[in-house]
C-alpha cells in the first residue's frame, strides 16, 4: 500500500503550497483540495480499511496529525490574509483621529412658531386674553352665528372643506370669538390663534393650510379709532416702527363697518420696477389683515346687547406676518421642511 508514502508527500505539498494562496478564494480552494469530501486527507482516511490491521493504528496517527497540520496552517494563513485586508483598507481609507468630532445640531422653533409667539406676548402685553376653540366646527359657529346665512356668497369665495355630517374645517378661527361671547360678558378682549383651511391655490401668497389670528373686543363705547390705534401699534412693534399702514373700506358679513389693512410691500418697498412685483402685484402694498366693528347682529346672535356694547374684531395670517418680518417672498417655503432655509432662523 502506498498509504504512508501518499501522507509524506502530502505534507511536502502542505509546506510547500500552503503559504501561496493570496487570496481567501485561492486558500478555500486548497482546503477543499486537502480536506474537502472528495480531498486527499479525506480518501486516506477513507483508505485506511486497506491496509494490514497492524499498519492501521500507526497510518492512522499519521493522517490525524497530517490532518491536524492543514488545518492549522491553513487557520493561520486565513488569519495572516485577514490582517493584509485590513491593512489595504486602512491604507485606502485613512482617517484622520485629530479631526474634531461631528456635533449634533439641536432643533429650534420654525418662523411660524417665532412670529406667533412674539405676536401672542405683545397682545397679552395690551390686555387680551388668549382663546382656543375646534378647528372642526359646525356651519353655526363657523358661518350663520357670523352672519353668514346659507347660501350666502361668502362661502363660495372661501370654497369651504366640508366632513361628512356636515361638518367643516374652520376658515376662521372666528367661531371662538362666537364661543366667548355666549359664555362670557362683556367686557371681552381676547385673541384666538390657530390653524384654519380653505381650498385656496398654492402659490407665493397662499395655501390651502394657514395659520390665523383674531382680536376681539367687547365693551362699551368702542370705536374705529381704539381698533386702528391697537393695529397700528401692533404693527410698529411687529413689524418697524418705520413701517407705513394704510386702511381701506372693505366688506365682511361679521363686521360694519368693515376694513383692509395693507403694509408696505416689503419685496419691492412701493417702487416702480421694470416688470411687475410679484408679491405685491404692483401696488406697493400687502394685504395683511381684515378687520371692523362687531356687526350688531354677531353681538344678538350670542345675546350680546347691541344698543349698549360694541366691539371691533380682527382677523391676520400669521403666516403673512413672518413673510413680511424676514423678508419671505414665497410662502411654500415655510412648509417645505428645507434645512438650509429654516435654519437661518
Amino acid at each position: 500500500m502506498q498509504n504512508i508514502s501518499d501522507i509524506n508527500k502530502i505534507r511536502e505539498t502542505i509546506e510547500q503550497q500552503i503559504n501561496e494562496p493570496d487570496t481567501s478564494a485561492a486558500l478555500e480552494e486548497l482546503r477543499v483540495k486537502l480536506l474537502g469530501r472528495k480531498g486527499e486527507i479525506t480518501l486516506l482516511l477513507k483508505s485506511l480499511g486497506s491496509l494490514p490491521p497492524e499498519e492501521r493504528p500507526v497510518a492512522g496517527q499519521q493522517i490525524n496529525e497530517l490532518r491536524i497540520l492543514a488545518e492549522s496552517r491553513i487557520e493561520e494563513v486565513r488569519k495572516k490574509l485577514g490582517r493584509k485586508q485590513v491593512e489595504e483598507a486602512l491604507k485606502k481609507e485613512k482617517i484622520d483621529v485629530t479631526l474634531p468630532g461631528r456635533s449634533s445640531s439641536l432643533g429650534h422653533l420654525h418662523p411660524l412658531t417665532l412670529v406667533l409667539q412674539e405676536m401672542t406676548e405683545l397682545f397679552i402685553g395690551m390686555g387680551f386674553t388668549v382663546a382656543d376653540g375646534p378647528e372642526i366646527e359646525t356651519d353655526y359657529y363657523n358661518f350663520e352665528a357670523l352672519n353668514i346665512p346659507a347660501n350666502h356668497p361668502v362661502k363660495d369665495e372661501q370654497d369651504t372643506f366640508y366632513t361628512e355630517g356636515g361638518f367643516v374645517l374652520r376658515t376662521q378661527t372666528s367661531g371662538v370669538q362666537v364661543r366667548v361671547m355666549e359664555q362670557a360678558s362683556p367686557p371681552i378682549r381676547i385673541i384666538a390663534p390657530g390653524s384654519v383651511y380653505r381650498s385656496d391655490d398654492w402659490d407665493a401668497t397662499h395655501a390651502p393650510v394657514f395659520h390665523q389670528l383674531e382680536g376681539l373686543v367687547v365693551d362699551e363705547d368702542v370705536t374705529m379709532a381704539d381698533l386702528k390705534g391697537i393695529l397700528t401699534l401692533f404693527a410698529q412693534r411687529i413689524l418697524g416702527e418705520d413701517i407705513q399702514v394704510r386702511f381701506r373700506p372693505s366688506f365682511f358679513p361679521f363686521t360694519e363697518p368693515s376694513a383692509e389693512m395693507d403694509v408696505q410691500c416689503f419685496a419691492c418697498g412701493g417702487q416702480e420696477k421694470d416688470a411687475p412685483c410679484y408679491v405685491c402685484k404692483g401696488t406697493g402694498w400687502v394685504e395683511l389683515l381684515g378687520c371692523g366693528m362687531v356687526h350688531p347682529k354677531v353681538l344678538s346672535n350670542c345675546n350680546i346687547d347691541p344698543n349698549r356694547y360694541s366691539g371691533y374684531a380682527f382677523g391676520m395670517g400669521i403666516d403673512r406676518i413672518v413673510m413680511q418680518r424676514y423678508g419671505i417672498t414665497d410662502m411654500r417655503l415655510l412648509y417645505e421642511n428645507d434645512m438650509q432655509f429654516l435654519t437661518q432662523f
